[in-house]
């Protein structure tokens, strides 16, 4: 049996290992064997998140433990209520940015944070103990689509107004085009920032099971800058398939990435005192240009391993209050323990209405240097170590 967590949960190409639904029960029974007993479940708007979700709590109820399903939720959205309910553990089956094909589980502690790496070492060694086959009825895999879009409103409710209470004042006058990718955000996004005041463009707001990150998203910016220049509108932001980062673009349709969203909000954070350390968490990915800009604004900046958990483990241990990386995973403390693609936009739109100027102004103020980022298949990962 190959190993089943990666760098970010599990993922694959739903219906085979370690997707396949034997191997998703297996887990299912393994978290509620290892005291995760109460389970709250939330799923992207994947045809296959369907399925995953049934079997998962199908697993958990036959281990005696009691599943809380949500329904279509953004990941950030699982952390924030896992943690602020009692919960022992949040599961998100979502594959991000990939494909519809693909599909994952993302597992969060009772506070909201990503499992450990020695949590996952103990669920892989139950799984590899359990040699028995699980079979699922057949009525597991029908009728998705009745369920694809279904969520819990109360629950959502209770994210969604804890995002309306991060702003300080309203948004009266903001004009905002919201890419929500045909994914989790496409009934919170929009819902958001229209109750604050906004005048909301919404984009990719009619997921079909198979149409989530196709040619929209944080992946595909493109046609949201293009709808942002031509609306006239303050800014854009594009959302990846669960919702935990952001792209932004401004006025002018020029594209803003997580480095300029870890420079404007280090250097604004900073003037207003809301900062707790002059420090900034980001990865090894980030431009040469983002260091510089912040080391002349006071700011020192921490490099780690790609990935937002290494992220947030950095700034858990330095006290940093900003973190993310070059992708638009932005995490911001104390308002949230992983990157949350909504609250990055949020204070975004803030910060331009204390600031009142445009983003592309402040987009400018950071001089990025050329980068090449490349992607090598290898046939066997060793450590360098």
């Amino acid at each position: 049996m190959g190993r089943l967590f990666g760098t970010d949960g599990v993922r694959a190409v739903a219906g085979e290992y370690p997707l396949d639904p034997s191997t998703v029960f297996k887990l299912g029974l393994a978290l509620v064997r290892l005291g995760m007993g109460k389970i709250l479940i939330g799923r992207d708007t994947r045809a296959s998140g369907v399925w995953i979700e049934r079997v998962l709590e199908r697993a958990i109820r036959a281990q005696g433990g009691e599943p809380d399903l949500v329904g279509v939720v953004s990941t950030p959205g699982v952390s924030f209520l896992s943690c602020t309910q009692p919960f022992e553990a949040g599961l998100v089956v979502s594959a991000s940015h990939n494909p519809y094909t693909d599909n994952g589980i993302k597992i969060f502690s009772h506070d909201g944070t990503k499992i450990s790496d020695e949590k996952e070492d103990e669920i892989e060694r139950l799984l590899a103990e359990d040699s028995e086959t699980y079979r699922m009825p057949a009525e597991t895999f029908q009728n998705w689509e009745q369920e694809l879009t279904r969520f819990e409103e109360p629950q959502i409710c209770r994210y969604v107004e804890s995002l309306k209470a991060v702003p300080e004042r309203a948004f009266d006058g903001l004009r905002v085009v919201v890419d929500c990718a045909n994914g989790a955000a496409f009934h919170i996004a929009p819902r958001v920032f229209s109750q604050l005041g906004a005048e909301v463009f919404p984009m990719s707001v009619q997921p079909d099971g198979h149409n989530i990150n196709r040619g929209c998203g944080a992946l595909h910016p493109e046609a949201m800058m293009s709808e942002t220049r031509n609306r006239r509108a303050s800014f854009g932001v594009a959302f990846d398939g669960d919702c935990d980062r952001a792209i932004l673009s401004d006025e002018e349709g020029c594209l803003v990435d997580g480095d300029h969203l870890l420079f404007i909000l280090g250097q604004q954070l900073k003037k207003s005192g809301r900062l707790q350390t002059d420090g900034v968490v980001t990865t090894v990915m980030a431009n040469i240009g983002l260091e510089i800009g912040l080391r002349r604004a006071g700011l020192s900046m921490v490099r780690t391993k790609v990935g937002d958990r290494y992220v947030l483990e950095e700034m858990l241990r330095s006290g940093h209050s900003l973190g993310g990386e070059q992708s638009g995973h932005i995490i911001i403390r104390p308002h949230a323990v992983t990157g949350d693609g909504i609250l990055t936009a949020l204070k975004i739109a803030e910060l331009l209405l204390e600031e009142g100027k445009p983003l592309s102004q402040l987009r400018k103020e950071l001089q990025k240097f050329p980068q090449v980022l490349l992607n090598l298949r290898v046939r066997e990962k060793r450590d360098f170590d």
